[in-house]
């Protein structure tokens, strides 16, 4: 059958769009508007765990019958349904449906008579046990909605179905029982333009071990959204759907009212020319009347930490000049920043384009006196995906398999000390790490660094793990685990170790504000301001690593870590970095995995370690993925010191 280039329809895809903001149902229409980065799907699948969760869910269904073929197939793909449909009892695997320009297809469908399930798969999870229904316009509405729509569409293709919804979710109260249970499902990608699932010849659903999977009946949800559309009062659910179908297949545009949501739209560029287009813009100047200049004034939702930037913008103040400090309630502290007070600076320097860092020298001073020489720096990569490689682990249980150790001794020397990297397929590696980082950190008695929170809470989790198991130095590591951080539970058993990690985000929150580093305080956006404030610091890392008393287990001897670009300022040293995988960056794939089960950064070390699990990866491509990993762990590291070095000279 020729394809149907020119569809009009509103596919579930694109309802979802419209639900997320239907401005988008305009610009996913425009080629022109495409001016982000191709994502591969591979990649961004590995990542996120989606196509592996489905496939594994179909294992329930071992008699089902998958539709194959091209979304632009509609017709073709409705009409092998309606001939599936026929039979008294089936399962379908991606049923299509098409009824007045609306299509569909479902991840699971099964059939008795009339009676129907409509099972949507997703990787997200819950807690089975303690799951008390679903708020349809919290967090779970676009999960929601997606299915609301899926049944409405199945309904006016057949009355006298009587259909019951599901979401068949990720249960993290379930405990895989058998070994390499993830490797079962192993994605294949085609030329990197489509991605599926391959399984083992023969793999049945008894190899599989207990289910990890929650089937959870919405049944109530989605009549309550087909009832009453929650989401769009004033309007029935047909008469939403009947909108978004009539604006995308007349190419009509949708305003979106601006608000917060606006900060995330993939259709910005920052300074766009003649020869390109932003939708962002576009729909701005549009809606408020305004030039582009006016239009990339600093916005208020760019403010660090602004709570209370959406109320304000829904009344109007949309941009940072239009603040003032009772909108910021502003309230200063002695010797820190307080939230508001580095809300407000942030704002000051941004509208006086003010770019001289501020410094709170006495409270910064005041923590550097209690340091304990010398000064070790720490970082951990994990993972924490929706099909555990291991027996006895949870969905999304953390696996912590790689760190970095930096030491900055008090004469000023700074040594790449040790780190740990453990790859192996079906290794739970989680044990020997933290023998690994009991070892090193034992080297010396001074302070260990941290930045953030995300290896206060492995620990915790390992320390957890470490509890349940039968290791013969269990209480040993548990010890460990205690004397360097802190319980972060509700739970009896509460710490606060003598040598517990120092945040060292929180100290940039505090003590320091640059206006290269916007509203963010991620180590990524702090190194750069730090090396472009610091001519100490240009100095230094201006020369190469031998001649400096900078030891590396990575990096050569000769190696550079300042660079200028054309303008003379320092490049990113993480943009210097060689991407782990080709034309795919580390930022990229942090955004990929974002706000994926609480995931905020590490994706590219997240989707490596995913892809070295699969037996087929070649030996080269091994150890140059393993190798990436050290270089970019190593960065980490070395930022944090580069940050302390800069602290350290600024207080003198």
């Amino acid at each position: 059958m020729t394809p149907q280039t020119n569809n009009r329809y509103l596919t579930k895809s694109r309802f979802k769009l419209a639900l997320d903001c239907p401005t988008k149902l305009f610009y996913t229409r425009k080629p022109e508007y495409e001016n982000q980065q191709i994502a591969d799907p591979f990649l961004e699948a590995l990542a996120q765990g989606g196509f592996q969760v489905e496939r594994l869910a179909r294992m329930n269904y071992p008699e089902g019958v998958a539709i194959l073929g091209e979304d632009y197939n509609y017709r073709d793909l409705a009409a092998r349904t309606q001939e599936l449909l026929q039979q008294e009892e089936v399962i379908i695997f991606e049923a299509a449906f098409l009824h007045d320009g609306l299509f569909i297809r479902t991840d699971i469908l099964v059939k008795k008579k009339n009676q129907i399930q409509l099972i949507e798969v997703k990787a997200k999870s819950i807690r089975s046990s303690t799951h008390d229904g679903f708020n349809v316009t919290g967090s779970w509405s676009a999960y929601l909605y997606d299915v609301a729509f899926q049944q409405y569409v199945i309904q006016q293709c057949h009355p006298e179905f009587k259909i019951a919804a599901y979401l068949n979710l990720v249960n993290k109260d379930a405990i895989a029982t058998v070994n390499g249970l993830n490797q079962q499902f192993k994605l294949v990608s085609d030329s990197g333009l489509r991605t599926g699932v391959s399984v083992a010849p023969g793999l049945t659903k008894a190899d599989l071990g207990e289910s990890i999977l929650a089937k959870i009946n919405v049944v109530d949800e989605i009549s309550t959204i087909l009832t009453s559309n929650p989401l769009f009062e004033g309007q029935s659910f047909a008469e939403t759907a009947h909108h978004f179908k009539i604006h995308y297949e007349s190419d009509l545009k949708i305003y979106t009212p601006i608000g917060k949501h606006c900060k995330g739209c993939e259709f910005y560029i920052e300074n766009p020319n003649l020869d390109q287009k932003s939708g962002f813009h576009k729909c701005w100047q549009h809606q408020l009347g305004l030039s582009q200049a006016e239009v990339n004034e600093p916005k208020t939702y760019d403010v660090w930490n602004f709570r209370a930037s959406g109320k304000l913008i829904e009344a109007g103040n949309y941009f940072m000049h239009q603040l003032d400090e009772d909108d910021l309630k502003y309230q200063p502290e002695v010797g820190r920043l307080s939230t508001s007070a580095r809300q407000a600076l942030q704002v000051q320097k941004t509208l006086n384009n003010d770019p001289k860092p501020h410094f709170e020298l006495e409270g910064l001073r005041e923590a550097f006196s209690l340091f304990t020489w010398p000064l070790n720096c720490i970082d951990f990569e994990t993972t924490a995906v929706a099909i555990p490689f291991l027996a006895g682990m949870r969905p999304y249980e953390q696996l912590a398999f790689q760190f970095s150790h930096h030491i900055i001794h008090e004469d000023g020397r700074v040594e790449h000390h040790n780190e740990y990297l453990n790859t192996q397929i079906g290794a739970f590696p989680n044990f020997d790490f933290i023998r690994a980082l009991k070892k090193s950190l034992q080297y010396n008695t001074g302070s260990i660094f941290r930045y953030h929170n995300h290896e206060n809470t492995i620990l915790n989790v390992i320390f957890n793990q470490l509890k349940a198991s039968e290791e013969p130095d269990r209480w040993e590591l548990m010890a460990f685990i205690q004397r360097i951080s802190h319980n972060t539970s509700s739970s009896f058993n509460h710490w606060k170790g003598n040598r517990d990690m120092i945040d060292l985000y929180k100290m940039v929150v505090k003590y320091y504000y640059e206006l290269s580093m916007g509203g963010s305080n991620s180590i990524k956006a702090v190194l750069p301001s730090v090396l472009n404030s610091s001519t100490y610091l240009q100095e230094k890392y201006s020369k190469q690593l031998k001649e400096i008393g900078v030891s590396s287990l990575n990096f050569p001897d000769a190696h550079r870590f300042i660079e200028l670009d054309e303008g003379g300022k320092v490049i990113s040293p993480y943009k210097n970095l060689r991407p782990l995988f080709d034309d795919w960056s580390a930022e990229s794939l942090d955004r990929a995995v974002t706000n994926i089960e609480g995931i905020s950064d590490g994706g590219a070390a997240l989707t490596a370690y995913g892809k070295l699990q699969f037996e087929d990866v070649s030996q080269r491509e091994r150890l140059e993925i393993e190798n990436g990993l050290l270089r970019y762990c190593e960065l980490d590291t070395l930022a944090m010191v580069m940050i302390l070095e800069y602290f350290r000279e600024v207080i003198k």
